[in-house]
């Protein structure tokens, strides 16, 4: 099916577009551009069985080694690594890294209500599963607060955290987490993750972070508060034990996390002492653990015995319980999401490799399925380590394995020397973690430059710190899908109007000298449209069909507007509901004798219209290349609604007959000017511009005034 397009003459044709082309007198010939239409084998939407196919053949082509890159992604790097140029590098940033986080997954562990050994066992199996099935090649794997606190906050509830049950649900939490993470890799649903915008991020995870740092504010008293996620509970509890204040662990707590806080300041201030921010949570074990030894502080709390060696296989058990702990799943699965394959994602742009999300979830998946096996509870990717394991100059996963071997020496031969550890120490661990994760900055940055998603900031966080963290993250999601919903419904849309010298239009609000014309309006609709706004543009296109801006008009004085253009270039949908709106739009403006013009509709825009009809009812011939196509057509149907104008128009005409010579003059005022550069607006017009088909109306800009 072929649709005939209108287009204006360009510059090669300027003598053949002042001979007249009618009977009438009409100075304006037009060129008609046949268009294919597009039918439903050429669409960018393919049938579903078209889609299968495509997507079977493509399995079928691919070599054993693309299959082994599949399945297992280290393959990738294993396949190009330089040992001599990179083995010295990932051994010294998995050291880097398996001593941050050896007392690190100990912190966490306490923070989650488990015993700290879980917190080694976390690292353990988890981070060698990441090594061979995930994508990326720095980030660090294992227990951290958020998911800690989530744990804790969802258990606590559940079991009392010195039963074996609340060890066993923790681990079943594992299990059902990297269950999740597999599906989603495998139906490569990353994509869902993008509706939560960095607000609700942001404003969650500050807020959290407060949470964390007040739970762990127990071992710098040296007394019990109220296990809970939300923040009156807490201070309420802490202001009623304060008489129980005990000043040796606040004293020692305050020390570890001052020195813990300078080793950080430091090593991110000044590169040649980065090392000290890696080493800074082992500086505050070791210390704490000489002080213990030296002195026997009996008001300081210790960790306890360990045990030592290496977890045992086991089945995940307490599966009874497993229905209660989906949402919490599904919290820790968008939690770790968010957390790890955001910051994998960066770190693969800075060292120049592409990473798939998809493939990221299913390597986190694989690695919380087989720890949980492991006595592991849910881990995910670490910011702080994955930032350090860069730093560190980490190439590979061969980083993670030198970490993972660290660990396994820690279960092996150092769980001795851990029962001397302070919980002080531990605590200002956590503290000094989370303390950066209060985005103050971002709030500020957000105030200055769009309010409505510091109102979101504001809210999650609020609502996160005062009604728990699972109202947190459902409040500022639903808010944040409310915002993109009222955007949606209400998009923008501008008038377009002329810029003076070009055939360039654009929005008159942002371009004030564009100038339009009278009798026409030119809309640009900015979005898709579909059932949910499609109310909202027939209320503004009513709207701008009335309200008209009469100081920037020029062309023949009209009453009232006859035509008006729809540039639908930005349109990349339209539904059934829209069609049939736009339908009834087209029969009320032929009542008022409106006639509607659309501008460069995509292939799939055109398609949809074809097929229900609109196409034949508004008419082939009112559909254009180029707005400036529409407007030189609707043009000269407004001029013949001037009365006394042909008559006018046409005594210009014979007069100009006799100066042949004005297309010569034309050429030789910009001889150097290309049909290109004044259509696409990269020429400065000329002061005085010039009267041509391309430059300026095809009416005058003055016309005599009726008597």
């Amino acid at each position: 099916m072929e649709i005939t397009s209108f287009a204006s003459h360009s510059y090669s044709d300027l003598p053949s577009a002042a001979m007249p082309s009618n009977a009438s007198g009409s100075s304006r010939p037009i060129r008609v551009i046949p268009m294919q239409h597009p039918n439903a084998a050429s669409s960018s939407s393919l049938p579903p069985n078209v889609a299968f196919s495509q997507w079977t053949s493509k399995l079928r082509r691919m070599t054993w080694l693309e299959w082994l890159e599949f399945f297992l992604p280290c393959s990738r790097w294993i396949r190009i690594y330089k040992w001599r140029e990179y083995f010295q590098v990932d051994l010294m940033a998995g050291i880097t890294v398996g001593v941050m986080l050896v007392p690190q997954s100990m912190s966490y562990a306490k923070l989650a209500g488990l015993q700290p050994i879980y917190g080694l066992y976390s690292g353990f199996v988890p981070i060698f599963m990441y090594a061979i099935f995930g994508s990326s090649r720095q980030l660090a794997v294992g227990p951290v607060a958020l998911v800690s606190l989530l744990v804790s906050n969802v258990l606590g509830s559940v079991a009392d955290t010195s039963s074996e049950l609340y060890t066993e649900l923790a681990i079943l939490l594992a299990l059902m987490v990297g269950v999740l993470e597999c599906v989603m890799g495998l139906l490569r649903l990353g994509w869902l993750i993008r509706f939560i915008s960095h607000s609700v991020i942001s404003g969650f995870t500050s807020a959290s972070a407060i949470v964390i740092g007040l739970s762990q504010v127990k071992y710098f008293l040296g007394y019990d508060i109220d296990r809970s996620s939300k923040i009156i509970p807490l201070v309420k509890s802490i202001i009623a034990g304060a008489d129980k204040f005990s000043w040796p662990p606040f004293v020692m707590g305050s020390v570890m996390l001052a020195i813990l806080l300078v080793m950080k300041h430091l090593g991110k201030s000044r590169k040649y002492l980065r090392f000290l921010r890696a080493s800074g949570p082992l500086t505050a074990v070791v210390l704490g653990t000489l002080f213990v030894k030296i002195f026997h502080p009996p008001s300081i709390s210790l960790v306890g015995e360990i045990p030592q060696g290496l977890p045992k296989f086991s089945v995940p058990r307490a599966f009874e319980y497993a229905q209660s702990l989906i949402p919490t799943a599904f919290l820790i699965t968008g939690v770790a999401i968010l957390e790890s394959v955001g910051i994998a994602k960066a770190l693969a742009a800075k060292n120049g490799y592409e990473l798939d999300s998809n493939q990221e979830l299913f390597g986190l998946g694989v690695s919380n399925v087989l720890g949980s096996f492991f006595s592991a509870y849910p881990t995910t990717g670490s910011f702080s380590r994955s930032a350090v394991n860069h730093e560190s100059g980490a190439k590979s996963g061969v980083s993670g394995i030198v970490s993972g071997i660290l660990i396994t020496c820690a279960l092996l031969f150092l769980t001795p020397l851990f029962e001397s550890i302070p919980q002080s120490a531990l605590a200002a661990i956590v503290i000094s973690a989370v303390i950066g994760l209060v985005d103050y900055d971002e709030a500020i940055f957000l105030w200055r430059v769009d309010k409505k998603d510091f109102l979101l900031w504001t809210i999650t966080s609020t609502m996160t710190l005062f009604l728990g963290i699972e109202i947190g993250v459902l409040v500022g999601v639903g808010v944040s899908l409310a915002f993109v919903i009222h955007e949606s419904a209400n998009p923008h849309i501008a008038v377009l109007g002329r810029l003076p010298g070009t055939t360039v239009y654009r929005n008159v609000k942002q371009y004030p000298e564009a100038y339009t014309y009278n009798g026409i309006v030119i809309v640009r609709i900015d979005a898709p449209i579909y059932f949910a706004n499609i109310s909202y543009i027939k209320d503004r296109l009513r709207e701008y069909e009335v309200v008209v801006d009469s100081a920037t008009r020029r062309g023949p004085e009209v009453e009232r507007i006859s035509f008006v253009i729809l540039e639908m270039a930005p349109v990349t949908y339209v539904d059934s509901s829209a069609v049939q709106a736009l339908k009834d739009l087209y029969q009320e403006y032929k009542l008022r004798d409106i006639q509607i013009a659309i501008s460069n509709p995509n292939p799939d825009i055109l398609l949809t219209l074809s097929k229900s009809g609109l196409v034949e009812l508004i008419g082939k011939e009112w559909y254009f290349v180029r707005v400036h196509d529409a407007v030189q057509v609707c043009l000269q149907h407004v001029q013949n609604l001037k009365p006394g104008y042909e008559s006018s128009q046409s005594s210009r005409s014979s007069s100009s007959e006799d100066k042949p010579s004005m297309f010569s003059q034309l050429f030789k005022q910009r001889d150097s000017r290309t049909t290109t550069d004044l259509e696409s607006g990269n020429g400065r017009p000329p002061l005085a511009p010039i009267r041509d088909s391309q430059s300026e109306p095809l009416l005058p800009k003055e016309l005599p005034k009726e008597r």
